[in-house]
């Protein structure tokens, strides 16, 4: 049986690398569609967890993972990536401390699946990257094999659309974008999204896939700026930031609300647009309008920390030695996800200055090692006393089940970067940043 006749009867093998906030979504919607799915992750203490079908990620609950039975094997050995006929790879694409792309997870995953490589697979990559990363780099690696792309094995690239914990979409409602490195491999790709996702949107190739997340994610990072810009030229004007875009949106037409806040977050939108900045220099170009946004975007935390510097010298505090308590951890609001979460950067900050800094997350308990921090702190609940102790409480996640009036009534001083305190009465001690 061929691998198109194998996917369209539900007999292909599905193998994931990574199985993360991206990959075990995934897994898991291979596995209701009826698909045998490998998981292969480096991370023993993940595979273990999954294997007794326990969940490490807050917003998706282990009962998900319990149901996939025998349907997942999660497993950290490779050599069982021959067993499989389609390999959908999610392993992380971050930025060095240059800002430069940090291709190592995809190109030596790649190599991975090169020593396993054989006949009639299918290969498809779906971290977020600079186009021409599937047919140029990853292809010129599995064809070291003597196996030709296209012909002996299939190659495809189909972005990442996930967003943690959203309530009206989810990995089976958001369309599928797919681009393939021949017509044959758009086809087998296409047909096996098919199988779980409502609806497929093929391209003309993986470049232009590729390059269409790269699109969403920046178009976002630029609006984001902007407002993040505005926010701070409003403030010297005496002018409300989020006044202006509740109303600005009443405009049916013409106008998507974006909102500004401590910073940029979450696995794509700090990181994905310097993608495109990097490759554009193979071709003689300046990307200044993303690099810019980049810069206002970057900029945010510093903003924060001297609006709260500022805010503690008109009550005759000091940032040096003064207690600040971070409330939220995670980069958006009801999730356990600290990747590039500002919140860090915050920290960071603070602590330069010589302020003693906490933080509080529901969701995140400890902090754990992370690629550029490794804070080995835990949460303080918010109680009246310990709300009490600290100079400044600094707003950088507006988490939905945190009672704000409760903040605002047991703080000295609150700094609200998420608009989180809207129409809680103040006792003047109530700082937008």
């Amino acid at each position: 049986m061929n691998i198109i006749e194998k996917i369209k009867s539900k007999r292909a093998r599905v193998g994931i690398i990574g199985l993360g906030y991206v990959g075990l979504p995934l897994a898991i919607e291979f596995c209701k569609a009826g698909f045998q799915v490998s998981g292969f992750d480096v991370d023993e203490g993940k595979v273990e967890a999954l294997a007794k079908g326990k969940s490490y990620i807050k917003h998706i609950d282990a009962d998900r993972i319990a149901a996939c039975g025998s349907f997942f094997y999660p497993t950290t050995d490779f050599a069982k990536l021959t067993e499989t006929d389609c390999i959908i790879v999610c392993v992380p694409t971050p930025l060095n401390r240059n800002r430069e792309p940090d291709m190592s997870y995809v190109l030596n995953t790649t190599r991975v699946i090169a020593e396993h490589l054989r006949k009639d697979q299918l290969v498809v990559l779906e971290s977020t990257t600079y186009p021409g990363t599937t047919d140029e780099d990853m292809r010129v690696i599995l064809e070291t094999t003597g196996l030709l792309a296209g012909q002996d094995f299939f190659l495809a690239y189909s972005p990442e659309r996930e967003d943690p914990n959203n309530q009206d979409f989810s990995t089976g409602t958001i369309p599928k974008v797919v681009g393939g490195y021949t017509k044959q491999c758009l086809d087998l790709a296409c047909s096996l999204y098919g199988h779980i996702i409502k609806k497929v949107i093929p391209v003309s190739s993986t470049k232009a896939a590729e390059a269409t997340k790269l699109l969403e994610n920046i178009y976002r990072s630029v609006n984001i700026a902007m407002v993040n810009e505005l926010k701070i030229l409003f403030d010297r004007m005496g002018i409300d930031i989020w006044e202006v875009i509740e109303a600005a949106k009443t405009k049916p037409f013409g106008f998507q609300a974006f909102y500004p806040g401590p910073g940029l977050g979450g696995h794509c939108i700090p990181i994905d647009p310097f993608y495109l900045t990097w490759k554009a220099r193979e071709y003689d170009l300046s990307t200044k309008f993303i690099e810019l946004a980049g810069e206002i975007n970057t900029s945010i935390p510093y903003y924060v920390v001297e609006k709260t510097v500022e805010a503690l010298n008109e009550r005759d505090k000091s940032i040096k030695g003064g207690r600040i308590l971070i409330l939220g951890l995670s980069y958006k609001k009801d999730i356990d996800d600290v990747r590039e979460s500002p919140s860090l950067k915050l920290i960071e900050l603070f602590q330069r200055k010589g302020a003693v800094v906490d933080y509080s997350d529901p969701y995140v308990a400890e902090t754990h090692k992370m690629r550029h921090y490794d804070y080995k702190m835990q949460s303080v609940p918010l109680t009246v006393e310990n709300l009490r102790q600290y100079d400044a409480v600094v707003i950088a996640t507006d988490h939905s089940q945190i009672d704000y009036a409760f903040v605002v009534a047991h703080a000295a001083l609150v700094v609200d970067t998420r608009n989180a305190t809207k129409g809680i009465a103040t006792k003047g001690n109530i700082v937008k940043a």
